[in-house]
C-alpha cells in the first residue's frame, strides 16, 4: 500500500527501488579511466567533500594513494599506468585528477549510465551490440553524430 501511495504521489511507476543501479558496459582502453574519475569525483561535484580520497566509499585512497583496502582489486589498465610498479600506478592515477574530465565524456557517462548504453568507440560498440544481440549505444541520428554516414 505505501508503494501505491508513494507513486501516485510523485506521480512515478513500478516497485520503490526500481531504477536505482546503473551499469554501462565499458571499453577499457579511453574510458574505463574516465570512468573511474567521474564516479570517484562524484561526492566532489555534490560537494559532500572536497578531495575524492575522504569519501569513505571511494577506492581513490587505494588507487592513488596506495593504501590497502580487500574491497578493491586494481584493474590491469590501472597497473599498466605504472608498467607493473604499484607506486608509479598510484602516481599516475594522482595525476589523472589533476585536469578535469571533459565536458562530453561527462554526458557521454551519463547517457550510458542512465539509459543501459556501453561506453566506447563505434567499432566496440557495433562489436558488443552484435555479441549482446541488441543495441548498446544510442543512434548517431539522434546524437547528431556521424550524419550521412551508413551503417
Amino acid at each position: 500500500r505505501y508503494v501505491a501511495h508513494f507513486n501516485h504521489l510523485y506521480e512515478r511507476t513500478g516497485t520503490l527501488w526500481e531504477g536505482r543501479y546503473k551499469a554501462a558496459l565499458v571499453q577499457s582502453e579511453g574510458y574505463l579511466l574516465n570512468c573511474q574519475r567521474y564516479i570517484e569525483l562524484n561526492p566532489v561535484r555534490a560537494g559532500m567533500v572536497a578531495d575524492p580520497a575522504s569519501h569513505p566509499w571511494s577506492s581513490h585512497r587505494r588507487l592513488a594513494l596506495g593504501i590497502r583496502d580487500d574491497l578493491v582489486t586494481p584493474h590491469p589498465l590501472f597497473l599498466g599506468l605504472g608498467s607493473g610498479r604499484e607506486e608509479k600506478s598510484c602516481a599516475a592515477y594522482r595525476a589523472l585528477f589533476s585536469r578535469p574530465i571533459d565536458e562530453e565524456m561527462i554526458e557521454r557517462i551519463r547517457d550510458a549510465t542512465h539509459h543501459g548504453w556501453g561506453i566506447g568507440n563505434p567499432d566496440f560498440l557495433e562489436w558488443a551490440g552484435e555479441l549482446c544481440g541488441r543495441r548498446v549505444a544510442r543512434s548517431r541520428a539522434r546524437r547528431g553524430e556521424g550524419k550521412g554516414r551508413k551503417r
